[in-house]
């Protein structure tokens, strides 16, 4: 990561437009991850920058494909 700063909550471009996705934001040196159709006040799951960045760099590499496919 560039920046150590907080971020607002962010979902994917490819999201549903309905709503049925998860969010994003880095908060207090840690990534939170929330289920936006549980609405603002939904449960936080939180995960170190290592945590996350082993994650994302799974999904790109197509680790987790057969789980949507």
């Amino acid at each position: 990561m560039t920046t150590q700063e907080n971020t607002p909550w962010q979902k994917s471009t490819f999201s549903d437009p309905n709503g049925s996705c998860f969010q994003l934001r880095r908060n207090a040196g840690m990534i939170e991850l929330r289920d936006t159709k549980a609405g603002p006040d939904a449960p936080v799951q939180r995960y170190t920058e290592a945590e996350a960045l082993a994650f994302i760099e799974g999904v790109k590499a197509g680790e987790f494909d057969h789980l949507v496919n």
